[in-house]
């Protein structure tokens, strides 16, 4: 990674986002996030998130800060991302009935219904990821790798030897390794 490029982590919301952002942070990239969203149940080690990139459509004007580092951007926010800077996005993809059944258990925890049937919302993050796959294709300064949650779950070591040969960085591996906790893979399809 040269210190002018920004690592990216995205991918849908309880797509294994956080998980990565913490092996990367263990890893030795230094991650733009803020303290506003706390740990919980949902996640116990932290979300990882700079509240800025709720507001990226409207201002990026921050986003230099995070040359050198890494932030996670949701999925649908990625065609924000401002056109001067380098990207290296790690992609996170997960099956969808899982991100289902994970995103309706937060749900069910905060009291909360879904906005739509897990028959629509698949069609609907079908649709979604086919589009950001194309925009992401067509980017001449956007690289990008896709990972696999579950395959990160299941081989850590090669997820992070993958990782560190994308980002062209040495990267602790060994530590990467150890903040991957195969027991908060709750929701298996």
């Amino acid at each position: 990674m040269i210190a002018d490029e920004i690592v990216v982590v995205s991918g849908l919301p309880r797509s294994g986002t956080s998980m990565m952002m913490s092996m990367l942070s263990a890893g030795g990239i230094a991650p733009l996030k803020d303290e506003l969203r706390q740990a919980d149940e949902d996640n116990p080690r932290g979300y990882w998130e700079d509240d800025r990139v709720k507001r990226l459509k409207d201002d990026s004007s921050w986003m230099g800060e995070a040359r050198g580092k890494v932030v996670k951007v949701v999925s649908a926010l990625l065609p924000c991302l401002p056109s001067q800077f380098q990207y290296r996005v790690i992609f996170m993809e997960r099956a969808l009935p899982e991100i289902l059944a994970s995103q309706n258990k937060m749900l069910e925890r905060s009291g909360r219904q879904p906005a739509a049937t897990d028959d629509k919302m698949t069609v609907f993050y079908s649709q979604h990821l086919d589009k950001i796959r194309g925009w992401l294709a067509t980017q001449a300064n956007v690289t990008t790798q896709f990972l696999s949650f579950s395959e990160v779950v299941r081989d850590p070591r090669q997820a992070a030897d993958d990782v560190a040969t994308f980002l062209t960085q040495p990267l602790d591996i060994a530590q990467m390794v150890s903040v991957v906790d195969a027991a908060l893979y709750r929701k298996r399809a």
